[in-house]
């Protein structure tokens, strides 16, 4: 009987590990393309469609976009992705 509460007690913390990993990250990319006022908008509504995106503020003067995200359910991948489907390739910032 207590192997198989010590399991099931593994198992659990197992399942939990990842959740109770994640964090909010906040990242800034470089975007490019971005050369008229709308363009910021375009690439604000594209990061903040990637589930898990809390907070976007883009710079039209430093071609940049600033994105807290919570990494448990989007990634930096999942974000550049976002902005380069929009027309506005992007990476993290150096």
């Amino acid at each position: 009987m207590n192997k198989a509460i010590a399991y099931a007690v593994f198992v659990v913390t197992i399942v939990a590990a990842p959740t109770a990993m994640a964090a909010e990250r906040t990242i800034t990319l470089s975007v490019k393309n971005m050369y008229c006022a709308a363009c910021p908008s375009i690439v604000k509504e594209s990061l903040e469609a990637v589930s898990g995106v809390a907070k976007v503020a883009v710079s039209y003067k430093d071609k940049t976009a600033t994105v807290v995200y919570d990494d448990a359910k989007a990634d930096v991948n999942q974000l550049t992705s976002a902005t380069t489907k929009a027309g506005y390739p992007s990476a993290p910032k150096s």
